[in-house]
């Protein structure tokens, strides 16, 4: 599978540049080992965040905190690792959707929960990402003993798709060819190849989305009980 190395190379031949990389952390010397160290880990948050990868979204249960809100329920500390929160479940949710009967603790003030009358309760929930008076993220909302759904942040290259890492080397090279290829010829280069990696982009996250085929669904009580 390829490295981070790998991807680098690989970025810096879609310019032209013949040079290869053999250390980004820490940089081998080499000024395309400075500009790989330095715009590889942007190159790869920026496109965790474009989409919700199946390879780097995780479920945890959060760790409640001290609440400064007076208008949320509950505040929980944000996982470290979090590029990208994508939803706020209860914990008995087995998905994004919907969860039988009606769950504990959630708030129905919400156009995201079912009316409590009907027996049932969509999820997610709503949420806030603030940051608090020491400067910490936390999650503020209405759910109790909540569950976060998230893109993480995940280095590993080996878990990375062969179309993820397709777009990512393209990606980096529309921000290596400005300190590589420079000037005019640099930035013409850049936007080459940032359509590229956005045509990769799309084949992507088809595919990623094509994996992970949901089939909501909404139970409410007087279905339950026939």
């Amino acid at each position: 599978m390829a490295s981070d190395v790998d991807i680098c190379n690989e970025a810096l031949s879609h310019l032209g540049d013949s040079a290869t990389v053999s250390s980004i952390s820490p940089p081998e010397g080499s000024a395309q080992a400075e500009h790989c160290a330095r715009f590889y880990p942007s190159a790869l948050v920026s496109l965790l965040e474009m989409h919700s990868w199946g390879f780097a979204t995780r479920r945890s249960a959060l760790a409640q905190v001290a609440n400064p809100s007076t208008t949320w329920a509950y505040a929980y500390a944000l996982p470290s690792n979090t590029v990208t929160l994508l939803s706020i479940l209860a914990a008995d949710a087995a998905d994004d959707y919907s969860s039988p009967g009606q769950a504990s603790g959630v708030s129905y003030d919400s156009p995201y929960t079912q009316n409590p009358n009907l027996g049932g309760a969509y999820t997610p929930q709503r949420f806030s990402v603030e940051t608090d008076d020491s400067g910490n993220d936390i999650i503020l909302t209405n759910q109790v003993t909540a569950v976060a759904r998230y893109t993480a942040l995940v280095t590993d290259t080996t878990k990375f798709s062969p179309l993820f890492r397709e777009t990512l080397a393209w990606m980096l090279a529309s921000k290596l060819a400005g300190p590589v290829l420079m000037g005019d010829t640099g930035r013409r280069a850049a936007l080459s190849c940032m359509q590229t990696a956005m045509m990769w982009f799309a084949k992507a996250t088809n595919s990623d989305a094509s994996s992970r085929k949901a089939d909501p669904q909404h139970q409410v009580s007087w279905l339950n009980a026939r």
